[in-house]
């Protein structure tokens, strides 16, 4: 241990696989200086390398722990991409370096902020929103022949179909065993939207990133530093990542959408949709909703869980709201239990230790504090569905009822019975869509302390 530090320049207390620490120092071409946990989704870290000539390489450090067979979002596809924009003149995060072996990649940090749905200037969130849109256009632009990306791209769209449903049936594949015991409501009438509703015409097939707009970009002033976060990069309609922004910008509130898709169309010259943009954004809900359900289901414990429990439940109710308007549909939020009263003396005691206790001590270890902040969420979770569920249970059961003409034994039957008729078409959507969104209203109140980590989420005006 101690001759790997003297070769590193680290601390050893890290959980790095063997070798990956020594293959930074070395790509870095000095000793690690810095090596500090990043508080993200995806695992990564924030690492510095001291050379000879006194220079600093401040890298990004992003791994895959445990290899997944075929998998169409791998880093190393995303190392390819982000370096393919580079050499296009894309603002992007250079790469330091690859190692298919150890299954890691360093990229440059990138200085800057991502935060933008932080800033209190109004006239700078719109600059920078502008200026992505101005890169956006950029990057749809690119012509695909001249990328070198073509073998590194899991298919290639030759049709509006293909292009809209390329990434769903890549995630029903990647999840199949899943989804083999696993069957939800409104992921089966989703999916059966989306196969029957594919925006036309296909204007152009472009590099689109698939996740885009706050939070996948950094900024610096008034301009975008870098656009970050390619892993689901592919080839696919434009139009997709319209929608993906309209998603990214009601997770991470930025201005709103006013106007941009206009300065898009004019920097870009590919014409805008509405309803594909609308399209869009119910599908990139939906492909997502199949992992995140996953996560909360079988949870890992070195996942964020409490994101995970936000991303499903705020995310459902956004994806029904997507789809209401999408058919059109005006749906009226149900009465919501009153959730008044004592709970759980233990649950409180809990909580009580972790928030006023535990994190504030840990304010100067970002990831051990949001570690600690998942474990108050989780117990708040529990106890809030100890004390609803069953009430919550017989209202939809009640529900269900009144839509499938017979009221379930229960609501995992019911769920059921409605899945098999969803997926027979047996029941018109204008019935089903209504029904979907009071359910995920009533689950995402259940759960309301997740609330707290992404608060009054709602969708911007899509012009």
């Amino acid at each position: 241990m101690a001759d790997a530090k003297r070769e590193t320049g680290a601390d050893t207390g890290h959980d790095l696989p063997p070798g990956m620490l020594e293959w930074v120092a070395a790509t870095g071409g000095g000793r690690v200086a810095r090596l500090e946990r990043h508080v993200a989704r995806r695992e990564a870290w924030l690492v510095d390398v001291e050379r000879a000539d006194g220079s600093l390489l401040e890298g990004f450090l992003r791994l895959e722990r445990e290899p997944v067979p075929n998998n169409p979002w791998s880093l190393a596809k995303e190392t390819q991409i982000v370096a393919a924009l580079d050499r296009a003149g894309i603002p992007v995060a250079t790469v330091y370096g690859r190692s298919d072996e150890l299954r890691c990649s360093l990229f440059r940090r990138v200085p800057g902020r991502s935060d933008l749905d932080k800033l209190e200037d109004g006239r700078q969130q719109r600059a920078v929103m502008q200026d992505f849109m101005r890169v956006l256009a950029r990057i749809h632009g690119l012509p695909l022949s001249e990328l070198g990306l073509d073998a590194a791209m899991a298919y290639h769209p030759k049709s509006a179909e293909e292009a809209a449903l390329g990434e769903i049936d890549l995630v029903l594949a990647q999840w199949r065993p899943f989804l083999r015991s696993y069957s939800d409501p409104l992921l089966s009438f989703g999916l059966d939207w989306l196969r029957r509703s594919v925006p036309l015409p296909l204007a152009r097939v472009s590099l689109v990133q698939g996740d885009t707009g706050p939070m996948n970009f950094v900024f610096e002033g008034d301009r975008v530093a870098a656009v970050v976060d390619w892993e689901w990069g592919h080839y696919g309609d434009p139009m997709e990542d319209l929608g993906n922004l309209c998603v990214r910008e009601f997770w991470n509130p930025s201005g709103g959408l006013t106007g941009l898709f206009e300065l898009y169309e004019r920097e870009s010259g590919i014409p805008y949709s509405r309803a594909a943009a609308a399209y869009y954004r119910v599908q990139q809900n939906v492909r997502g909703m199949v992992g995140i359900h996953a996560a909360t289901l079988q949870p890992r414990a070195r996942e964020p869980v409490s994101w995970f429990l936000a991303y499903r439940y705020i995310g459902d109710r956004a994806t029904c709201e997507a789809l209401a308007f999408a058919l059109g549909l005006e749906v009226a939020r149900p009465e919501l239990p009153d959730d008044a009263g004592a709970g759980d003396a233990l649950a409180e005691a809990a909580r009580h230790a972790l928030l006023h206790d535990v994190e504030p001590a840990l304010a100067a270890a970002p990831f051990a504090r949001s570690r600690a902040q998942d474990a108050r969420i989780l117990v708040e979770v529990m106890e809030r569905r100890r004390r609803f569920g069953a009430m919550l249970e017989k209202l939809e059961c009640e529900e269900l009822g009144a839509l499938l003409g017979r009221r379930p034994a229960s609501l995992a039957a019911g769920l059921e019975a409605l899945d098999a008729a969803i997926r027979k078409r047996s029941l018109a959507d204008d019935a089903v869509v209504p029904y979907l969104c009071r359910r995920a209203w009533r689950d995402e109140w259940l759960h309301a302390p997740t609330l707290a980590l992404y608060p009054d989420r709602r969708w911007s005006a899509i012009d």
